[in-house]
C-alpha cells in the first residue's frame, strides 16, 4: 500500500470549533479503545525500566486534548510511575481549558536543552514529511534527556478497512475524513526507521515495536 500524503480537515484553522470539539473527543475515545493509550504506556514503562526513573517529566507534543499520556499516567501510577505532563499544540482551540499548555511549533520548540525527561507524540508523525519528521526528531531530542516516544499508525489496506468499519463509531465527520488520510499518509516500520537513522540528531538507539490494531510505538534514545 503505496502512501498518499493529503490534508486533514482537524489541521485546517477553518474547521468549525463544534467539529473540532466532536473529532477530538471522538480521537479521545479511539486513543483508549483501540491502542492508543495502552502503546503510550508500554513505551513510557519501557523507559522507566531502562532508566529506573520513576518520576518523568513529557512533553506532549500536537497534544490535542493531551489525554494520550494522562490516561497512560493513571494506568502506570499502580506501577508507582508518575509522569508531569505539559501540552503543546499549534492550535489554541486544540487545547484542553486546566492542563498546563501552550501554544507552539513542533518543528521549533520554545524550551532550552534538557527540559524535560521526554518528548511524545500520539498520531502526529504521520502528518510530517520525511524532512520535516527528521527536524522534528532533532528538535525533540535537543529538549529532552531521555528520548522521543512516537506512538502513530501503521499503514496497511487491513487498517483502512477498519477505519471504514468504525465509522459508526465516530461521531464527527471530520473524524471519518480524517481517519482515512491518516491510515493512507502513514509510515510502515522500516519507513520509520530509515528517516530516524538518517538525521542529525543524537540519538544512538531507535526501538519500533508493533502494537495492538495497527499500532507504531517508537523510542527514539538519547
Amino acid at each position: 500500500m503505496q502512501r498518499i500524503d493529503s490534508e486533514e480537515i482537524l489541521d485546517s484553522t477553518t474547521c468549525p470549533p463544534a467539529e473540532v470539539e466532536n473529532s477530538l473527543r471522538d480521537l479521545c475515545r479511539i486513543n483508549r479503545w483501540f491502542g492508543g493509550v495502552a502503546t503510550t504506556r508500554d513505551l513510557i514503562e519501557r523507559v522507566s525500566s531502562e532508566t529506573a526513573k520513576k518520576r518523568l517529566s513529557i512533553l506532549e507534543v500536537a497534544s490535542g486534548f493531551g489525554q494520550v499520556p494522562r490516561a497512560a499516567g493513571q494506568q502506570l501510577a499502580a506501577k508507582g510511575i508518575t509522569l508531569d505532563v505539559t501540552d503543546l499544540d499549534r492550535l489554541p482551540t486544540h487545547l484542553e481549558r486546566g492542563h498546563r499548555a501552550l501554544v507552539a511549533d513542533a518543528l521549533a520548540l520554545p524550551f532550552s536543552d534538557s527540559s524535560f525527561d521526554l518528548v511524545s507524540c500520539s498520531l502526529f508523525a504521520h502528518h510530517l514529511q520525511p524532512r520535516e519528521l527528521s527536524k522534528f526528531a532533532d528538535e525533540a531530542l535537543r529538549v529532552s534527556r531521555c528520548g522521543l516516544l512516537i506512538n502513530d499508525l501503521i499503514r496497511h489496506p487491513m487498517h483502512l478497512a477498519l477505519v471504514y468499519a468504525g465509522f459508526a463509531l465516530m461521531r464527527s465527520y471530520v473524524s471519518r475524513m480524517d481517519g482515512v488520510a491518516s491510515v493512507r499518509r502513514a509510515y510502515v516500520p522500516s519507513e520509520m526507521h530509515q528517516i530516524l537513522a538518517n538525521c542529525n540528531h543524537s540519538a544512538h538507539r531507535i526501538e519500533i515495536s508493533r502494537h495492538y490494531l495497527f499500532r507504531m510505538g517508537v523510542i527514539l534514545w538519547k
